[in-house]
Formats: C-alpha cells, structure tokens, sequence
C-alpha cells in the first residue's frame, strides 16, 4: 500500500513508467493515470495506446496537458494515482510560454496537499549532452529544478536504468 507521494525518475525508454504502473497495480485503490501527453502524430498516439492496453481496465485515463494541479487537488481518498509524466508537463508549459515558476509552485502545492498517493514519472535529463540551443538549455535547467523540487517534498525516489528500479530516498516497495 502506498503512502505518500513517489518520484520515478528515468531517462527515455528506461522502464520507469513500466515501474510506476506496477507500483500502483498492487494497490487495492481505483486507479487513476493523468496523462499530460498530446497526440501530434501517428507514432506518438500508437505509443499512447500501447501504454493504455497494457494498463488496462482498472485504469480511469485522464488526459490533462497543462492543468494536473488541477486533477491532482480533485482526487478523493480511495484513489491512487499516476502522473505521467512531470517532463511533458513541462515541456507543455514551456511551449505555451506560460509562467514555469507560478505553475511548478501549484503542482508542488496540489501534490503536497493531495489527499491520495500520487507517483509521478520524470525524465532524469542532466546526464546528457549539453542540448545545443537556447531552448534546449532552458528546458535542461527547468526540468533539473522540477525534479530536485518534486524529490525533495516526495516520501520515496526511484531511479530506474535499463528496466531496474533502485530506490534513493524512502521505503522500497
């Protein structure tokens, strides 16, 4: 059973929504996935539906790009849920040029006041190149700040490389 919130952090295609599913699998609770994913093109929704037919049926999907504060601080207790993933979160708010701060400060606050277990799903993006453009770098340092935040205030932090989960900070489950 799940308490408090948790962190998954990985690269791409490291296993860690793979893990985070898991994690909540076992959880006798009603299963929510917040997806802050947007289809553009074929492969991307192909992935989508790959990920929604292996979670299956006990999984309510809500597709939320920009507004989880939102869906987190309406979750009611006998829920658990999933936020995958904090990366295109903030991807998403980057290229709607919206305020990174004022919105990383109201995801902070909904997860710290939220009334279930949220585990979030993050990409680790500071162990690789040096991203060549300007926006590259701005997204490198948000998303290294959004994730020093989101571990600091989580009860649990789980790295996972190459589909193996190693736990930092907390309890393993």
């Amino acid at each position: 059973m799940l308490s408090g919130n948790t962190l998954v952090l990985g690269g791409a295609a490291s296993g860690k929504s793979s893990h985070a599913e898991t994690l909540l699998n076992q959880c006798p609770e009603e299963l929510i996935y917040l997806a802050s994913a947007e289809c553009y093109d074929d492969e991307m929704r192909e992935k989508v539906n790959i990920h929604i037919a292996r979670r299956g049926p006990r999984w309510t999907t809500i597709e939320e790009p920009l507004a989880a504060a939102d869906v987190i601080a309406a979750l009611e207790p006998g829920q658990v849920c999933l936020f995958d993933c904090a990366t295109l979160w903030l991807s998403n708010h980057m290229l709607a040029e919206n305020d990174i701060a004022y919105e990383q400060e109201r995801l902070l606050a909904a997860l710290n006041t939220s009334a279930v277990p949220v585990v979030i799903v993050s990409n680790e993006v500071g162990q690789g190149i040096v991203p060549d453009t300007p926006l590259g770098r701005r997204f490198r340092e948000a998303q290294g700040r959004l994730n020093i935040a989101l571990a600091a205030q989580a009860a649990r932090v789980v790295h996972v490389v190459a589909g193996i989960p190693r736990t930092l900070k907390g309890d393993d489950l």
